[in-house]
């Protein structure tokens, strides 16, 4: 499958503006996790490959999972191994050490872990309570974020800890704001990808919504907090 234009500007969009706003979330997991030469992660949802090039940067053989074509070919152009679905049965020769993934659907989630190995870990991570993430409220309300703990009991998993880490997103102007947040996909369809939103609105409303956070210098920040939960694969 092709990615269209708008599609492929979106991706570069996530790329080049917004991927890095999640550093501190990798960072945080992977400290926790120990991460370090010889072991083996799958990541969903990698989008362009950030989070596994910073694995590979700890001596990590990470494997990403996305499926927008434009993201994987992105993250394809970094010399990444990404999927476009989680592998299935059967298993890789060496089933993974760990299963990341942000926000993940329950299906998708149950489709990769047959892939971990037996005590693996499995860490989700997702939005933290709303009175302490604004970008959330700038778009809108945006999605609820998923009780996690809910998601690790349904997947059969066994609780082994959590925590909340400070990911504020930080952009140099409100234009740049704009084109990060939209190449979230959380701003109800603003790309234009899916025909529900004029995205030339969609850019001046949250423009606009944008400027109680631009600070005197004409750079935007809103803070927010992220909860991570890890789970061992019995």
């Amino acid at each position: 499958m092709t990615p269209t234009p708008t599609a492929t500007l979106v991706a570069r969009d996530w790329a080049e503006i917004q991927e890095r706003m999640l550093v501190p979330l990798y960072e945080a997991v992977y400290d926790r996790l120990e991460v370090g030469p010889g072991d083996r992660l799958l990541d969903l949802d990698c989008g362009a490959g950030l989070p596994l090039l910073l694995a590979a940067g700890r001596g990590a053989v990470a494997t990403g999972v996305e499926a927008d074509p434009a993201r994987r070919a992105l993250a394809r152009e970094r010399l990444l191994e990404v999927l476009a679905a989680p592998p299935q049965p059967p298993a890789p020769p060496r089933p993974y050490d760990a299963l990341l993934a942000f926000s993940p659907a329950p299906a998708a989630l149950a489709a990769a872990l047959p892939a971990v190995r037996r005590g693996g870990a499995v860490v989700l991570a997702d939005w933290g309570p709303a009175e302490r993430c604004t970008v959330p409220s700038v778009l809108g309300g945006g999605p609820a974020p998923r009780d996690l703990d809910a998601l690790v009991e349904r997947a059969g998993l066994r609780p082994d800890g959590s925590g909340r880490v400070f990911c504020p997103f930080g952009y140099a102007d409100v234009d740049s704001a704009v084109r990060g947040l939209l190449s979230t996909g959380l701003y109800d369809g603003a790309d234009g990808t899916d025909g529900t939103a004029d995205p030339v609105l969609a850019e001046k409303e949250l423009a606009e919504a944008l400027h109680p956070f631009e600070r005197s210098d004409g750079a935007v920040w809103l803070p927010n907090i992220f909860r991570y939960v890890i789970a061992r694969v019995d």
